[in-house]
């Protein structure tokens, strides 16, 4: 079933306005590259564009978390959506006038950054407050297929469409999705105001409070750390996956595709079968798998030349990486009181983008020193290392809150 009934009538609000905001997103993930490359093809400001859309989650995505801490989570949701379609509105207007250019492009995807890293701090701190503990491994799982589905399958290939049929098309298209989105979340019945009541601190201190937390928190503390490490010798790898697709493996734009493709189709399977698979497993099992799938992985697309090989690779990538972004979510959201979760969550963003950010800067260097595998065995590497590391604590992880079931409620001190 796709949103059972023990879930509640607000989590399928929340769960419609999820994959309909990723339905657009989907559609900009093409559209936004083609705009792009329509106004220039400097590598330079190509790279560009996609650095303005991560930067804001390192500037301010620890104030993100720390705002959605503090005042009506569901009143900034819309009004980051509503500012985020107000952007996109603006966009259309320079596309339909003719006076669209580079500029213009950049500073839009800036803005459109820094909306939607307010927007998804805060709706990432919503399913714990909607779901009860033992569900959010069920709601967590729904909410992930949307994205898979919407953002990485549905969406882009519309928006492709779209951006053929009219430069400003898939951008009305998009307004126009989140406008819808905006209205089904106001539909989520929430408590009014602040999960924390009357606050009388700093945003500094809020958000020194919340590293406090996870600093003193030793699982929380090292799965931030796996996150960040992993992320880091994914992006050295990924970094130069066109190229290692081309010229390493021969396989042309359309094999190149097929890598891509065959991920999100392993992502699908993994959401049709992670009921099952979920009720079979502990979550430490499930992490142990993931996290040393992703070890082998990056040693197999080290070790073959041959483009099947690495299409078969990929699909397996797909499967387990929906996989560990379930239960990771989950993991997190059932051991974070109420009162953190806006604050621990956007460490978790800030440092994936982070560890995203350095390995992209790093791989390609080590391209160009040791060939197109070699940010794939640099990858292998780090991601054994840092498993081997924390494989024994990956149990205590994934128990995180169990002893204290109502941790979802709890206030800042931890006392129900």
């Amino acid at each position: 079933m796709l949103a059972p009934s023990r879930l509640g009538r607000p989590f399928r609000w929340l769960m419609a306005a999820s994959w309909t905001s990723n339905i657009g997103d989907g559609i900009a993930l093409a559209a936004g590259p083609l705009l792009v490359a329509s106004q220039t093809r400097n590598p330079t400001l190509v790279a560009m564009a996609a650095l303005l859309q991560r930067l804001p989650w390192l500037l301010l995505g620890l104030w993100a978390g720390a705002i959605a801490d503090r005042l009506d989570r569901e009143r900034i949701i819309v009004t980051a959506n509503t500012l985020r379609a107000l952007v996109v509105v603006a966009l259309c207007g320079f596309i339909v006038s003719d006076h669209v250019s580079i500029a213009v492009v950049l500073v839009t995807m800036c803005l459109y950054g820094v909306c939607e890293v307010f927007a998804d701090s805060t709706a990432g701190t919503l399913l714990p407050m909607l779901v009860r503990r033992d569900d959010l491994r069920t709601g967590q799982v729904r909410l992930q297929a949307g994205f898979l589905t919407a953002n990485q399958l549905v969406g882009p290939p519309i928006g492709a469409f779209l951006f053929a049929a009219g430069m400003a098309w898939p951008f009305v298209t998009q307004v126009l999705l989140v406008v819808l989105a905006i209205g089904l979340v106001a539909r989520v019945d929430l408590p009014r105001g602040g999960v924390r009541g009357a606050v009388d601190t700093h945003v500094r201190a809020d958000i020194r409070e919340g590293l406090r937390w996870i600093r003193h928190h030793a699982a929380m503390r090292t799965l931030a750390l796996v996150i960040l490490t992993f992320n880091v010798t994914w992006g050295a790898a990924w970094s130069v996956l066109v190229l290692y697709s081309l010229d390493h493996l021969d396989m042309g734009e359309v094999g190149f595709g097929l890598l891509t493709t065959a991920s999100a189709v392993g992502g699908v399977i993994a959401t049709l079968s992670f009921d099952r698979i979920s009720s079979r497993f502990s979550l430490a099992l499930l992490m142990k798998v993931c996290l040393l799938a992703e070890v082998l992985t990056h040693l197999a697309l080290a070790l073959t030349s041959t483009g099947w090989v690495a299409i078969v690779i990929m699909f397996v990538f797909g499967a387990y990486a929906f996989t560990w972004g379930t239960v990771s979510n989950t993991v997190r959201q059932r051991a974070v009181p109420t009162a953190y979760q806006g604050r621990v969550g956007s460490v978790y963003m800030t440092g994936l983008f982070l560890g995203l950010v350095i390995g992209q800067a790093i791989g390609g260097p080590i391209a160009e020193q040791w060939g197109l595998t070699g940010p794939f065995w640099f990858a292998f590497a780090g991601t054994a290392v840092m498993l081997a590391l924390v494989w024994r604590q990956l149990d205590s992880i994934a128990h995180a809150g169990d002893d204290d079931p109502d941790a979802e409620f709890c206030d800042e001190s931890g006392v129900v």
